[in-house]
């Protein structure tokens, strides 16, 4: 049985690091559009986005808003690079003018831009985070895609 792509789309998100980015939260991560972070919002791993939930490319919100779609979440400081692989979901709302968060599990609001994810804060790599806590700007790129299985 082989994997087919039906259909993908692409953004970009550009966010910056902050001293105060712990990365230790287990179960989420989260980019937010606010200019600082305080040492307790430890899901927070960018702030100072150009995007949120509801201001990603209407292709990337139609994709996932669909049970079918794979969400591969490229993170980029410098030359370190980091992915988490997540799904999207017909439940999905998107309308968050403020953050989008990355969750392991299944619950769903407003900022919810993937569940099911196989990485929370906790999980990105320490080198990247460092880079994080040193204010190093930092690249999301969000490719969606639709698979089907032959």
């Amino acid at each position: 049985m082989a994997l087919q792509l039906v259909d993908f789309g692409i953004d970009r998100i550009v966010a910056y690091g902050h001293q105060n980015i712990t990365a230790k939260h287990r179960t989420t991560f989260e980019i937010t559009r606010e200019e600082t972070v305080s040492p307790r919002g430890d899901c927070i791993i960018g702030v100072r986005a150009d995007k949120s939930a509801s201001t990603l490319n209407s292709k990337v919100r139609e994709l996932l808003k669909n049970d079918s779609s794979y969400v591969f979440i490229l993170l980029k400081c410098g030359d370190v690079y980091d992915l988490a692989v997540a799904r999207g979901s017909l439940r999905l709302i998107l309308e968050s003018t403020k953050s989008l968060v990355v969750r392991r599990s299944e619950y769903i609001d407003g900022r919810t831009l993937a569940i099911r994810s196989n990485k929370a804060a906790y999980h990105i790599k320490r080198e990247l985070v460092h880079r994080l806590r040193s204010g190093c700007r930092l690249e999301v790129f969000l490719i969606v895609a639709i698979l089907d299985r032959r």
